[in-house]
C-alpha cells in the first residue's frame, strides 16, 4: 500500500516521513536553493529546534526532529518560486510529498499563513516553524516588530490591504511568541545568544 495512503505504523516509520538534517541538506542542493536562502534556513531551524527542546523539557509531546527538518525545508519551494513563478510554500509542500515526507508537507505550506490553526490547541511543530521564520531577517535573527517592518517594506508596496493582512498574520504570531514561551524558561530575546549554541552544520 502506498504510503500516502495510510497512516505510520510505527515510530521508525514515522521517522521515515521525516527527513533527516542530511538529508535536508541534499535535497537543498537538489533543488538549487540559493546560499542566501540556506543560510536563512539554517537560522530559522536553530530557531526551531531550540525552542521544541525547551517545551519538550517542559512535558509538551512535542518532535523535535519534526520543527528542524520542516524548519530546514521551509523555503525549499523558494528556487522554483522565482525562476517560474508560484506560490513557494505550496511549491514546497509538494517537493516533501513528492520525497515522501508527508510529516512535514503542510507545516511547509503554512509557515507563512496558517490555513488552519486554533491559537488555543495543543502545542505543535507548526506554530514553531511559523513564528521562528517571523524572527530571522536574512540570516539575522531580529524582533517580532523588526521582522514586521521589513516585510512592509519589502513587499507591502503601500497596498493598503495588503499592509493590514500582514499587520494581522504578525498580530496572531505575537500571540503565538506568548503561547510558546509560557512553556520556555528564556524569553524571545535571549534568542541571539542562546540560538548560538545550536550546533547545525551548513554543510555535511
Amino acid at each position: 500500500m502506498d504510503r500516502i495512503a495510510r497512516l505510520p505504523q510505527n515510530t521508525d516509520e514515522l521517522l521515515q516521513m521525516i527527513p533527516s538534517i542530511e538529508t535536508c541538506f541534499l535535497l537543498m542542493e537538489k533543488y538549487g536553493m540559493l546560499e542566501n536562502i540556506k543560510a536563512h534556513s539554517v537560522v530559522v531551524a536553530k530557531i526551531a529546534r531550540l525552542i521544541a527542546k525547551g517545551i519538550e523539557q517542559a512535558g509538551v509531546d512535542i518532535s523535535i526532529e519534526k520543527a528542524t527538518a520542516a524548519a530546514l525545508m521551509h523555503d525549499i519551494g523558494k528556487t522554483a518560486s522565482l525562476k517560474y513563478g508560484g506560490d513557494h510554500t505550496e511549491i514546497g509542500r509538494q517537493i516533501c510529498l513528492r520525497n515522501h515526507f508527508e510529516e512535514i508537507a503542510d507545516i511547509v505550506r503554512e509557515h507563512v499563513i496558517f490555513k488552519d490553526y486554533e491559537l488555543d490547541g495543543d502545542y505543535s511543530e507548526k506554530e514553531i516553524v511559523y513564528y521562528a521564520d517571523k524572527r530571522v531577517n536574512h540570516d539575522r535573527i531580529v524582533s517580532l516588530d523588526e521582522r514586521l517592518a521589513y516585510i512592509l517594506e519589502r513587499y507591502g508596496n503601500n497596498q493598503q490591504d495588503l499592509c493590514r493582512r500582514i499587520k494581522k498574520n504578525f498580530k496572531l504570531c505575537a500571540k503565538v511568541e506568548k503561547k510558546l514561551f509560557t512553556k520556555l524558561n528564556f524569553r524571545p530575546e535571549s534568542l541571539s545568544r542562546l540560538v548560538e549554541k545550536e550546533e547545525i552544520m551548513l554543510n555535511i
